[in-house]
This record gives structure tokens, sequence and C-alpha cells, in this order.
């Protein structure tokens, strides 16, 4: 491509606060230029207008603002912009409809099944793109060698792009189709996006449907085969839906811009940045590939210029805006996912590995039961903070100011009601005056009894609670940061922080210190980054298609081939864009994955030249199995590894190079201000420099403020910054003096801990999905992971599974009691009987214990628990229906020792999984190398949980950590005592009496009965269990462990605010549980079922005592399927119980899990099933003011033999109404023999089934809340056009 010669050019990143201009003269100099995206009253639209000043400026011509720009002194337009991510986040889109195969229409509302927030009862959920879907008669299904389906005809067969053979089960209707797309036009509907199953492989039929919709008159049709042709539908289908919605929305805005230039812009290169950070021309710029077009800018940014500067060390990109923080890494290569949640979407598109935390410039503060808190509620930019003089509240930016961090005299006037004073320190002082009174009575109140008289008496300053606010929020920055780094097997330390964005450079140095990193780098254009990098970047072609090659010598022709068609279909691309081929590289990547595995990996062979023993594009095998190992610490030696598509990217090199250099100054350098800055040390007097004042030869020794026109930089004492010869600031950070922590309770300090312990137990469950291989713990996240104190008291749980939350300290403390002594440094300790605390024997827990030097016994404890696929016992996948002893359910292990002085007791634990088959009708387990696998990753996941809590410990000292863990158990239990205080109070004026009850039912009849009496004085309250029914005969045994996990979930639900989870939450409450009842049976229960049904109850019941809402499904809907060589489990979702003031949500797991649910294309690739209906149930949430959500239809066609298990409840009973709701529906469980009976199953059941034979399952509704003729608050709900839920749902049912 040719540079433009003699002309403007620009860069421009369009935000949704500020649009940013970078212009490269015709003289070679550069401008920068910063100006509001929407200022209606000045300028119709803000890139235009940038352009038109500069030009006027530069050219001294004048360019009237109603009449078309003319573009002939421009070259060329580079540009970013967040139209289509504030479109998202807005749901501001075109209005679309879904095209999807019959029995799938609401396959998107179902996603994964998960709820995003654990404890959230609402389940709020986005919204979806679509408002109107069409379901359209056609099927295609993968053929299988293995298929035993009774034929009436034979089928048509077909082959797949992937070279996979298909047979066409259903040709489509287009008949019916054109009379349904003639109905979604008649709405006024324009946009259809069109997702038929295994179209990523087959397309003919949404080809067809995208024909016919052209011809009727649809003027924008996306189809998923040609948006991102992937196996996996749901996250297909939301990738094509946001193409749809926002594809007319872009070409909107680029038609507007156009036309405010002469000529519509014919003659100038026009260029837009995609997710992956390439440049693609104007007309193909589309809407899944524009959500991070503006944060793509500034990675681009400071990848270019600043890698390579210090060594080759990689870069971490840390911009900070006003509602969040992106952080991203670049080690000399981008980063890429190609699926990525944003805006509640998922998108399967290529993007940059973008890290975003809700934690930025405008983040509110809040001081809760003791804690700090730093958002994730924003003041946006209206109000704004309490300093922009509009009513705001306390956010960041006023901490920084009230810190003399910011200083208002360097600020534009443009603040309060009239736009036109300055910031003002007053208010924020004002606000922060009202905090500070508000935390010391807090404390004075509730001071630690271990603190001595002095301490007690000492009061927080405004500045210690700024500081302390700002410390909180330093630490949220740095959790995603580990996440790129430590998570992913990389050492923080050595990585140098590029810092841009407007808020940033006030955070650096406290982040890059905190990290341990010794550099910040912030490049002269910092402020306008993400418009600069956009000049950096390349021009970027990129092609993509399905695959379904093993990679075997056999395979490289046709992938050499293949590889070889998309290559030149790039370089054709970019040859007509001007490229030449010494200006053009190619990049070829093959997703590869161990065969049986779901976790595939993006691989390039760069670094590694192919073979005689590889494809002629690279050692593909070796690179994968390298990065396989780096990644998840373990390869599968004997395991095929499967291609599943082939990209190649082709770049085209068109990026500027900034050659202006600065020159070392003659002047000393000068202060133009001394102010006084809040840190660690107190008040210390801060030099404040203009960036514009400062040469190459200078060096800021901190405490120091730099102050550029777009941000300003705060240089912490014990750094020093220097600038560069290229004009970039350089701060080399040193270690501040730490202040020693004492063991005393500090208020930051606590909520810094809870950060710290939180991000251990997140960080080991990463490693545990990342090292696992097996469905369930990779993909269905059927795991929890956490710490414990050296009692085995829970000290944090990451939000994983809830049946797991306190079930693993009962584990834990078991050990500590029974073994003790014997557990020695080295040693992990494998578990899973109920009577240690285990939930049900697939629970598998591994337990690692903590040593320090000097220390005899542990000093903390780490354990993972995952769900294992099979462990043995009678049936297929460890989950019996009807067992009725433990034996039958699968290998048992008490106190068992994995690992023995840091060797992995591979052979002994080998014998204890197959120890089942000694028992009559009992098997081994069916999948030894999956469950070695796992319990290898589990291992894995707590080495890293011990190397974290190592380093805490190394940070702080024993005492202290062990100090602030109770501290930290300590401020859960205060939550836990308010929250029952303040129920007891309104008990009490409601009905006088501080006691509440409640029962439900079993299926089988089994009471679940339950008292509470709360002590209002003391926040504490006895949960009395006397009168549940008595151990059954089968095996919905629920273990101690199980009632006390459903009760943490219950009070945390309860509390209703972000609070640690451990075993503080229990502190307050007493639990009796009669011994040989269901919910503390015989040590030789069977228990399978008591961990995925009566827990479920437990909560129904708890719930029900405290009014709290409705009942949910109350079941898990446990299917699992298989033979003696390999099986399937699946927990399915239902309807959600309303409440005061929300519906219920349709189709989610509710309660005590949040598995995900596996893909219909995945279940049909892998197993012996065809998906034939996944959708709602429509009408089984009970009605209400407020109408329970409804469950889900599921079937499932076997095409062999298998022995499906059916286990669940709520077939006989159903989930209650509150207040006048009515009932859910119950769930129903039915079987469709090939001579087309129709069998009930019932609840609880385990069959041999033939090919042909279809299992039907209708899973519950959730309870309706209160009666449908209340209309005092008929405006609580309010109808949403496009509702995530069915088109009913935004409405009360009546």
């Amino acid at each position: 491509m040719a540079e433009s010669k003699g002309k403007f050019d620009f860069a421009i990143d369009r935000g949704g606060t500020f649009t940013d201009v970078f212009a490269r003269l015709p003289d070679g100099r550069e401008r920068v230029l910063k100006l509001l995206s929407h200022d209606p009253q000045n300028y119709r639209d803000a890139p235009t207008e940038g352009i038109c000043r500069v030009l006027e400026e530069e050219s001294e011509q004048s360019f009237p603002r109603d009449q078309p720009l003319d573009s002939s002194l421009i070259g060329w337009i580079r540009m970013g912009t967040t139209v289509a991510t504030n479109a998202l986040l807005e749901r501001q889109g075109e209005r679309t409809a879904l095209v999807v195969t019959r029995g799938f229409r609401d396959l998107l509302h179902i996603g994964t099944q998960a709820r995003p927030d654990l404890f959230d009862l609402k389940v709020c959920m986005p919204e979806l793109l679509y408002e109107d879907v069409i379901e359209v008669d056609e099927r295609v299904i993968l053929t299988q060698d293995s298929c035993q389906l009774p034929r009436d005809q034979p089928k048509r067969m077909v082959t797949g792009s992937t070279g996979d053979s298909l047979e066409v089960w259903r040709e489509l209707d287009l008949d019916q189709a054109e009379q349904d797309l003639k109905r979604v036009l008649t709405k006024g509907i324009r946009s259809l996006a069109v997702l038929l199953l295994h179209s990523y492989t087959w397309s003919d039929h949404e080809k067809a449907v995208g024909n016919l919709a052209k011809r009727l008159g649809f003027t924008q049709v996306s189809l998923s085969s040609e948006v991102m042709p992937m196996v996996r539908a749901v996250p297909r289908g939301y990738t094509v839906c946001a193409d749809a919605y926002l594809t007319p929305k872009i070409h909107r805005y680029l038609a507007e811009f156009a036309a405010g230039f002469r000529g519509g812009l014919k003659g100038v290169d026009v260029l837009f940045m995609q997710s992956d950070g390439g440049l693609t021309p104007m007309e193909q710029f589309s809407g899944s590939r524009a959500v991070l077009s503006g944060p793509a800018g500034g990675v681009v940014g400071y990848a270019v210029t600043s890698y390579g500067l210090f060594e080759n060390k990689p870069i971490i990109g840390f911009d900070m805006g006003g509602t969040s923080t992106d952080v991203s890494r670049y080690a000399g290569r981008y980063e890429h996912v190609f699926e990525a949640t944003i805006a509640g979407i998922t998108l399967q598109a290529p993007q940059l590995d973008i890290s975003t935390v809700a934690a930025g410039g405008g983040s509110r503060l809040f001081f809760r039961s003791g804690l700090f808190v730093v958002g994730p509620e924003s003041a946006g930019a209206h109000p704004g903070p309490a300093c922009y003089r509009k009513g705001g509240p306390l956010t960041v930016t006023d901490a920084n100011l009230a810190l003399g961090r910011l200083l208002p005299s360097f600020f534009p006037r443009i603040f309060g009601p009239g736009e036109n004073e300055p910031l003002s320190a007053d208010e924020t002082t004002k606000h922060f005056q009202a905090l500070t009174q508000e935390i010391n009575r807090f404390l004075s109140t509730n001071q630690s009894s271990s603190s001595t008289p002095e301490e007690d008496q000492s009061e927080m300053t405004i500045e210690d609670v700024a500081m302390g606010f700002i410390r909180v929020a330093n630490e949220a920055m740095c959790r995603p940061i580990r996440a790129l780094t430590q998570a992913k097997g990389h050492d923080t330390s050595e990585h140098v922080l590029a810092c841009f964005g407007g808020a940033g450079g006030q955070h650096a140095c406290a982040i890059a210190r905190a990290l341990g990193m010794k550099t910040v780098f912030i490049h002269k254009y910092s402020g306008v980054l993400s418009a600069y990098g956009l000049a950096l970047a390349d021009v970027v072609e990129e092609v993509q298609e399905p695959c379904s090659l093993q990679y075997v010598a056999a395979s490289y022709s046709e992938l050499d081939g293949r590889i070889k068609q998309l290559s030149q279909r790039c370089e054709k691309k970019l040859s007509e864009r001007g490229f030449s081929s010494c200006q053009m590289s190619m990049e070829v990547f093959l997703h590869m994955r161990y065969e049986g595995t779901d976790c595939a990996l993006m691989v390039t062979a760069a670094g590694y030249p192919s073979n005689s023993l590889s494809c002629s594009y690279g050692d593909f095998s070796t690179a994968f199995t390298k990065r396989y190992m780096k990644e998840f610490g373990f390869t599968i030696a004997d395991r095929p590894i499967v291609v599943d598509d082939i990209r190649v990217r082709g770049c085209g090199k068109s990026g500027i190079r900034s050659e202006v250099q600065i020159r070392a100054g003659q002047k000393s350098l000068t202060s133009v201000k001394v102010t006084q800055c809040y840190f660690e040390e107190g008040y210390l007097s801060t030099n404040v420099y203009l960036w514009e004042d400062l040469t190459c030869d200078h060096s800021i020794q901190g405490p120091a403020i730099i102050i550029d026109q777009n941000s300003t930089i705060l240089v912490e004492p014990s750094c020093v910054a220097r600038l560069t010869e290229a004009g970039d600031l350089c701060i080399d950070v040193g270690m501040a003096a730490q202040c020693a922590l004492g063991t005393e309770l500090n208020a930051v300090q606590l909520s810094i801990f809870s950060h710290r312990f939180m991000s251990i137990a997140e960080q080991m469950g990463r490693v545990l999905q990342r090292t696992s291989i097996s469905t369930n713990i990779k993909e269905r996240l059927d795991f929890s992971c956490a710490v414990f104190g050296p009692d085995g008291g829970l000290v944090s749980n990451a939000p994983h599974i809830p049946v797991h939350l306190g079930a693993m300290q009962e584990t834990v403390q078991y050990q500590i009691q029974t073994a003790g002594g014997s557990i020695k440094e080295g040693d992990v300790i494998l578990s899973n009987h109920p009577c240690a605390g285990g939930s049900h024997l697939p629970d598998l827990t591994v337990i690692t214990p903590v040593f320090r030097d000097g220390v005899s016994s542990p000093v903390f404890f780490v354990a993972s628990r995952g769900h294992h696929a099979d462990i043995g016992g009678i049936t297929p996948g460890s989950m019996p229906p009807h067992s009725t002893s433990l034996q039958q359910e699968g290998a048992v292990f008490i106190s068992f020792k994995l690992v023995t002085g840091g060797v992995f007791q591979e052979k002994a634990v080998t014998e204890a999984l197959m120890a089942p088959a000694q028992y009559p009708g009992c098997s081994g387990t069916r999948n030894l190398r999956d469950n070695l696998s796992d319990l290898r990753a589990q291992v894995a996941a707590n080495r890293r949980g011990c190397q974290l809590v190592g380093e805490l410990i190394d940070s702080y000292g024993l005492e202290v950590v062990q100090a602030y863990m109770g501290y930290i158990q300590s401020n859960a239990e205060l939550a836990v005592r308010d929250m029952l205080k303040d129920f007891a109070h309104r008990r009490q004026q409601e009905t006088g009496s501080f006691e509440v009850k409640a029962e439900d039912q079993m299926d089988d009849g089994t009471l679940i009965k339950l008292k509470v009496q709360i002590n209002e004085e003391q926040g504490s309250a006895v949960f009395d269990f006397t009168g549940t029914g008595t151990e059954v005969w089968g095996n919905c045994n629920a273990p101690r462990a199980i009632t006390l996990s459903a009760l943490i979930y219950c009070l945390r639900c309860m509390v209703g605010q972000d609070i640690p989870l451990n075993q503080g939450c229990l502190t307050p409450v007493k639990v009796i549980i009669p011994a040989g009842s269901i919910l503390q049976p015989s040590m030789h229960a069977a228990v399978v079922g008591g961990n995925v049904l009566t827990s479920q109850r437990v909560v129904d019941v708890i719930f029900k005592a405290f009014q709290v809402c409705a009942a949910s499904q109350g079941c898990m809907n446990n299917i699992s399927f298989g033979c003696e060589k390999s099986g399937y489990y699946e927990t399915v979702a239902g309807g959600a119980g309303a409440g005061p003031g929300w519906n219920g949500r349709s189709g989610v797991h509710s309660h005590m899990t949040n598995t995900r649910i596996t893909d219909p294309e995945i279940l049909e690739k892998r197993y012996p099933v065809v998906l034939e209906q996944f959708s709602l149930r429509p009408g089984s949430g009970g009605s209400g003011l407020y109408r329970g959500g409804d469950g889900v239809i599921r079937k499932l066609l076997f095409r062999s033999p298998v022995v499906l298990s059916v286990l669940s409840e709520r077939r006989s009973t159903q989930p209650y109404g509150l207040h006048g709701g009515t009932n859910g529906e119950r769930g129903l469980n039915l079987l469709r023999k090939t001579d087309n009976r129709m069998l009930n199953l019932g609840a609880k059941n385990s069959i041999s089934l033939d090919p042909g034979d279809m299992f039907i399952l209708f899973t519950p509704g959730g309870g309706g809340y209160g009666l449908a003729d209340e209309q005092d608050t008929q405006d609580q709900i309010p109808s949403k056009r496009r509702c995530i839920n069915d088109p009913s749902e935004g409405e009360k049912k009546t």
C-alpha cells in the first residue's frame, strides 16, 4: 500500500465520552486533539469536526459546518468506534428476528443455563438481541458408524466443509419459511439472524433461507455459517444475532460519516479497527467484529510503542477509564480469544484478550459491614463524581482529589449545572466527612477485642479513609492482571506496566509496586493512545473454515491444500487493497485439541519449522504440545490431536512509525507549583511539572505530579521519572518503606485481605479448569476451590457451585481430627465419604496442607472438590437412581493419601477406583484415565493455592495473615448477625414473635421440617430440623454437610450484599439435625440423590420460613446415559421462583447448582444421541402478581443401546407459590418407545434403551408470588420489548 504524500492522515478513536484525534500533517509533524463525542449544539459528528479543526488550523482555510468537507486534502482515515459497543450495552441496535431449527426457539434464552450471579434470586440477565423467532422445518445430523437407528427410508447424504458426512433428516420447508418471514416483515423488522444446527459444516439450508429473506426485502441478513463457521450452536447463535443487530447501526453511522465529506470519501482510504486489532475497509466493517474496536486501538498502541524498549520484556496494558479498567498482555504477539462475553452476549469471533474490571475513576465508594468497597456501581458522566458539582456520589476520583493528587486549577472550568465551574474540593470534603464519621462510629462499636485501649480510641481521618479506598481500588485492579499472568504461568514481576487512559497515571506506580513490577511506561500520546494505535496498526484479512481431521501424516496433504487455498484468498484481498507481496505476511493457525476433550487451542507454528513428521506449514504438533504443557501443566501422549478449524491471518504492513525526537534541554528543571499530597507517610511536599516543559535529560524524583493536557501522572515516593528521547515517560518503581502491619484490626487492610484470599481461591479454580481433562470440570465447571485456616474453618470459597460452599469445611475438619499429626509436608489427602464431610461420592475432594518453616503443624489448608463423571458403582455415571447403600454408588475414600512425600500414588488410587467391582452388580470406574488426569489437576490447583498462601505470608508474616483470616470470618459473621437482627425486628413488629417455621415434602412423602428461633439482641438463630423424616431406603439421604451448604447459601442470599464466604457466616447459627434422619443418615446410607435433590428442598424450606421468595424448580434433573466404556452426565435447568418485585427466570439453574449444559452440536458430535427439542415449557411457572419461571422441554433420541438413569424430584409435589401465588407445575419424565408407546418413568429410574427410543424431560416451573388481583404495585416490573425472558415474562401473569 502506497503511503499518502503531501496529504493529511487521520487516526480517530470515537469513544463514549471523548473522541481522540491523531493527525499526521503533510510536512511530517504530528498533532493530537480531544473533543466531546456528543456536543450537538456545536457539531453534528465528532470525528468529522476533529478533522475539520485540524484542516482549518493547518491549511488556513475555512470549512463551513453546513457543507460537506472537502476530502481532497485527506490521504487516509482510520477509525475505532464504540458505536457497536454502546448499542450492545444500551440495547439500541436494529430490530431483529431469529431464524432457528424447529425445536430450538429458546436455545439462546437458555444459553448455558447458568446464572451470572449465584446469590441473585432475581436472576438478572441481559436482554436478548432479537424480538421474534421463526422456527423452520429442517434438520441435519452427523453420521455415526455406531448408529443403529431403524430406517423407514434412506436419507439424503451430504458432505460438510469439515469432511464430515451428514444426513438430511428433514428437508427445508421454504414455503412455510416464506410465510413466517412475511409475517415478521409486517412488524417492521428488517434485520434477520439465521442459526441452523450444524450449519458450521453444511450451510446449504442457511443459504437458502438467506436468499429467500433478501428476495422478500430484509435489508440485513446474517448467516451463522458466514459470520463465524465454528462448532457450538449457542455462542455461534449469539454472534450471528449480534451481527444482525449491530451491523445496520454501524452502516448507518458510516453512511452519515461519509455524507459529511464531498464525494462521500471517494478516493480516501478509510479503514476501521476490528476487535482483533486489525484494520478492515469501511465497507467490510460488521457488527460481530466491531465490539472491541475502541479498546483494540489502545492495545496496538502500547504494543507497538513499548515492546522492544525493555529488552523484549512482556508488557501489561493498563487502560483506566471512568467506569472500568481494561488490562491486556503483549509479549511479541497479540493474544486473541475466540469466545468472550461482552454486555451479556457471548461472541464467537477473534478478539484481543482484554479483561475488564469495574473499577475506574467514576467507581463509587461504599462502607459495608466493616469493609471498604469500590464499585462495581459507577457515577457515570452524569451526575459524575461528587466533585463535579452535580449531586453525584463519592468516587475514586474524589478520593484522589481529597489526597491532593488532582489539582483543580489545572482542570478546565466545565463542571456544575452550568458547566462553567472548576472541580469542587469542598463537595468532596463534605461527602468524605460524612462517610468518615460513619466509619468511625462503626469502628468504635465493633472494634476487635484483640486491640489495645489506645487503638480503640484512634479514629480514621478523611485522608485515612480516602487512602483506604485508593488501596482497595488498586487491589481490585491488580486481580485481573494476576489472572493474565500468574494464572497462566507467567511471572507478573517480569512485566512492564504500560499505562494509558485518563485516570491510570494516578494509580500506575502503586499498582506496579503491588505486583512487583519495576517499570511503568507512559507514552507521550497516552491520553489518545487508542487513536495513535490506529495509525500504527496493520490492515488484516482473515479467513477461517471448520475442519474435522486428525493431525496425522495421512491428513497433511489435505491440510496443506486447504491452508494454501485460504492463504491465496487473503493475498488476493490484500492485493486488491494495494499491498505488494513484500508488504504482506501470512500467519497460519490450527484450532487443535486432544480427541475426547473440549479444550481447543488456536496454535501457530511460528518458531516450529516443518519437518518430515509435520505438514509443510510448520510443526503444529510440537507447537500444540509445548503450549498445552505451558498452559495446563501436562500433555496426553496417547491421545490423537484433532484439528477443529483452519485460520489464516494476512497482514498488510501499513502503519506509520513516529520518528519525532526531542532534544536535551539547556535549562534546569523547575516546577510550576509545590503542593501537598497525602501518601502512606502522611502529607509530603510534591513538585508539580508540566510534561511540555520536560526534556530527555531531566530526572524527576518522587513524590511529584506531572500534568499533561489529557491526564495527571503521580510519581510516588521512591520512584524516579525520566523522559526518553522519543518524548515518552519512563518511571523506575522503587520499593517504598513498608510500615509493619500489626495483628490489630485495620478496616482498610481487612478489605485488601478479603480481595487477596478470594483471589487465591479464584486462581486455584482457573488452574483446575485449565489443567483438568473431563467435560464435567473443564466445560460444565462442576467444581469448587477454597482456602481454610489451621482449624479447618473456611476462609474463602470462590463462588463456583453452591452445594460445595460449606461442605468442604466439614471434610477438612474431619481430616484434622482423624489424621491429625500424621499429615506431613508433601502429603495430599483424598476424601469423598459422607461421614468425612462428603456430599456424594462422585464429588472427590483433594486437600493439601500448607506448612511453614519452624511450625510443626499446617498453618493453612487448601482444597478442591470436583465432580468426576464416573467412579464405578451399579450404573454408568455413578448416579444410580435406585441405590440403597453407599457401596452401590462407587469408590469410597475416607482419608486416602493421594500424594505421599510429593509422590502421586497412582497404583494405590487406581486400585481404590476399581475396588467397587468386588460388589455384586457393581463396576469399577469406567473412565480411569480421566479420573487420574482430573485428580492430578486438583493436586495442581492446590499446589497453586499453597504457593499463593505462602507468598501472602512472605509479604505480611504468619501472625498477621492468620489474624486477618479471623477478622474476615468475623466480618462475615457481623453481616449475618445484622441481617438476622433486622429480620427479627420486622418479624416481631408484624407478628409479635421471633420464631418462624416451615415444612415441605420430598416426592416419597418424607418431611423436611424447620423451626427457627431468632435472638434479636444477639443477631443469632437456632435452626432446628427436629421432626424431619427418617433416613430413607433410597439415595435421597443428605449428609450433614449438605444442610450446612444450603444454609450458608441461603444466609448469603438474604444478606443481599457481597460478603466473604467463610465459616463466619455460620457462627451466629446453631443447627440441630436429628441423628438417623434424612438430613443426618447412618454411615453406609446411599446419598447420591441427597446432594442434588434434597439440598434443593432444604433451600426451599429455609426460604419458605423466612418468606423470601416462592420455590424454584427444587431439582437438578440429573440425567446420565452410557455403556460400560463411557458415559455422559448432565443436569437440566428449570423455572426459578418469583419474589417480591420480580418474575422468576425461565430455563435456568437455581439455588444449589449452576453447572453449564453441553452445547447441542457438541452433544450430537460426541455421543450416540440426537437432541430433538430443547425449549421452554410454556405455562409451567406459577401465576400471581409476579409469575414463576417456566421449566424446559428436552427430548433425547438415542442412536445406539445405552443405559439411561434419571434422578429427579418435584414429580409428585409442586414448587410452592407464596403470598397467594400459585404453585409451579410438576416435572415429568417420559419414554417414547420405537413402537410409539409412551411410558412414565417416574422420578427415579434406570432403564436399558434401544436405538430409536426417545427420552422426554419436562422440568418443573417456579412458584408464583402474590395475588394476581393486587394492583397497588402494578408498575413495579417494566415491560421490555426485547426481554431475555419469553415475550410475556416482562409482564405480570394473570
